[in-house]
């Protein structure tokens, strides 16, 4: 049995160690918003916060993620970062197929998270290992920078 922190909630689940952490979201957990898209890290659509940080389910083991704070894109509303972050992407009607898109959130939360005024250069860095087959890289950039300025309105009249 691992023990993992997903979504704020500790939860146990019955899969071997080296079972990716993407399958226990998904299999186990049922949190089927993570989204499997190659199985070797490269498109981001698996894309976790660990700790905050960005991470490809697809490639970390689950007992790589015991005693780490997993969040997934069912829980990163409830962030300030996160719900500013859905918002703007519901406002620009960044979707398309949508397959990518709780990666591109994921991704996209991070960088805002220690970034709060991000460069074209610095969104196309962070945002480098998402791919989106639908080609909506303009809307997501124009969404991280609205993010970034809604953020940035909130903080001054708080």
């Amino acid at each position: 049995m691992l023990k993992l922190k997903v979504n704020g909630r500790s939860q146990q689940v019955d899969a071997a160690p080296d079972t990716p952490l993407l399958w226990v979201l998904r299999d186990s957990l049922l949190l089927t918003g993570t989204k499997f898209g190659c199985g070797k890290a490269l498109c981001g659509a698996c894309t976790v916060h660990m700790d905050g940080n960005p991470v490809r389910s697809c490639s970390v083991p689950a007992s790589a993620a015991a005693g780490h704070a997993i969040t997934t894109i069912e829980a990163v509303h409830t962030q300030r970062v996160g719900k500013a972050v859905q918002d703007a992407w519901r406002a620009l009607d960044v979707v398309q197929c949508g397959y990518c898109q709780s990666g591109q959130i994921m991704s996209a939360v991070a960088l805002l998270s220690q970034n709060r005024k991000p460069s074209d250069a610095d969104i196309d860095n962070a945002m480098a290992g998402n791919v989106c087959r639908c080609g909506t890289y303009q809307r997501i950039r124009a969404a991280i920078h609205l993010a970034a300025a809604n953020l940035a309105q909130e903080k001054k009249h708080a």
